[in-house]
């Protein structure tokens, strides 16, 4: 029995169900074309038998050769059959007088023997389908018919007979037909067979490379030289998925000894500085400063656990938004003001580019004041000194905000994985303590009023993302 959900692979898919497509198509062309074959056979046979006619009546009524004369001085004038008979066909030429007698034809009449065709000779001359029964089966005969007159007298008739069976026989035409079709046949087939056999290995080759990343091998050799733009497409995309995807499996690997680590190590530090007050190891005035030390240990700390918490948060959607219609001019430079009050070194210069014009969008401020926050202390970190550009450009139905710094850049081969939640780049990951959460934070506070955040981009001139909020549709 035959499965229902059975699998079959695409080479014989394509093939089996090509060849009934083929097959179908072929076969109503050969109907079609044997039908054509047939009737044009029939058409040229019949013309051929009313050229025997006619030649027949021109050398019967022509008066300047050997016949002279009527058709009564000709006895035997078609006593040899071959003279008349033709390569596809063999019909019966009679030559009757008014009376139907057969006076000669090209079959030869048993001596004694009278043929009378009178029951042709009804109607006017042409050609005539005849059918007759002969016991119990039906016979179809085609009838040419010329008049022979002289002195525009009638004096007699010329018959041209022949079955339609012999009129529409064309085996050799019909060979030469089967023959085409089933080359074609043939070659169609071999030709859906390569094609698809082409296109199905390099799908049979990602199917294999999909096993070997489900499997925790994401080194896939696929190769990169197919002339087919969608596999070509298929590959490439492939390929740059199993890359993004060893990426994050090696984030996720170092998730937990990162979290692990960044949070081990404020808690050592403050475990320590209290252990060495409670002992009495400091005393007086140091044993303050080992407590200060404590607390800043503790808000880092505190930090970073209300970054985890804020982010999981707004993963879930547990953190409601409220958005109001407000200037975008007074937002983005009070978020500058109260970033740079928060700054004890001034090494780091913002330039603020704003809008000539009022104008007014939809955003929470609460979470402006953290996106801008965020991507002030990245470019902060991403140099040592130097300026902070932030533009303001008024769009259709939008408000674009670019931040560009003018630190080392992003490396090329981490800028697709920046907003991936707890991914640290090389330069950051031994010199800036933190999660890796920022930057996928402030996408998705964009993206949950509104807007987005995207990096326009980055190399060692400097870094540009750009913030963009919908314009507010009533004040």
């Amino acid at each position: 029995m035959f499965q229902k959900d059975k699998r079959i692979s695409l080479l014989n898919y394509w093939t089996s169900r090509y060849l009934l497509t083929l097959f179908v198509g072929l076969a109503i062309i050969s109907f079609i074309s044997a039908v054509w074959i047939r009737h044009t056979t029939l058409e040229n046979r019949l013309e051929m038998m009313k050229f025997l006619a006619d030649e027949t009546v021109f050398r019967l009524t022509d008066t300047t050769g050997s016949n002279n004369g009527p058709i009564g001085g000709i006895p035997g004038f078609i006593g040899n059959r071959e003279r008349f008979s033709m390569r596809e066909i063999d019909p019966i030429l009679y030559v009757a007088d008014v009376e139907g007698n057969v006076l000669t034809s090209n079959r030869p009449i048993p001596p004694g023997s009278a043929k009378n065709v009178a029951h042709l000779l009804e109607g006017e001359e042409g050609t005539k389908k005849i059918i007759e029964m002969n016991k119990g089966q039906e016979t179809v005969q085609y009838v040419v018919k010329r008049k022979v007159e002289s002195n525009q007298k009638l004096v007699g008739w010329v018959l041209v007979l022949e079955k339609k069976e012999n009129l529409t026989k064309v085996n050799q035409a019909y060979g030469q037909l089967a023959l085409l079709i089933g080359a074609l046949a043939l070659l169609g087939w071999g030709a859906i067979y390569l094609l698809s056999r082409r296109l199905a290995h390099p799908i049979k080759q990602v199917a294999e490379a999909a096993k070997q990343v489900q499997e925790g091998n994401y080194t896939v050799n696929l190769p990169e030289n197919n002339k087919e733009e969608e596999i070509y497409e298929l590959v490439t995309s492939f390929k740059e998925m199993a890359n993004r995807l060893e990426q994050l499996e090696k984030t996720r690997t170092e998730l937990l000894a990162g979290v692990t680590h960044e949070l081990k190590t404020p808690v050592t530090s403050i475990s320590g500085l209290l252990q060495a007050v409670r002992d009495g190891v400091v005393t007086g005035q140091d044993a303050k400063e080992f407590i200060q030390m404590a607390l800043v240990e503790t808000t880092k700390m505190k930090t970073m656990v209300g970054d985890l918490l804020a982010f999981n948060q707004f993963a879930v959607d547990a953190i409601p938004v409220r958005l109001e219609t407000v200037n975008v001019n007074p937002l983005i430079r009070d978020a500058v003001t109260q970033w740079e009050v928060m700054q004890e070194e001034e090494a780091v210069k913002i330039h603020i580019q704003l809008l000539a014009q009022p104008v007014y969008v939809q955003a929470d401020v609460v979470r402006m004041q953290q996106i801008i926050t965020n991507l002030l202390t990245n470019a902060r970190q991403a140099m040592q000194e130097g300026t902070v550009t932030i533009s303001l450009l008024k769009k259709n139905d939008s408000v674009s905000i670019t931040v560009r710094d003018t630190g080392h850049g992003i490396p090329q081969e981490e800028q697709a994985f920046i907003f991936e939640r707890f991914f640290r780049g090389e330069n950051k990951k031994y010199t800036i303590r933190g999660l890796g959460l920022g930057l996928s934070l402030s996408k998705m506070m964009a993206q949950s009023i509104g807007g987005d955040l995207r990096l326009i981009e980055s190399n060692s001139s400097g870094t540009c993302f750009d913030l963009s909020l919908k314009k507010a549709t009533t004040l």
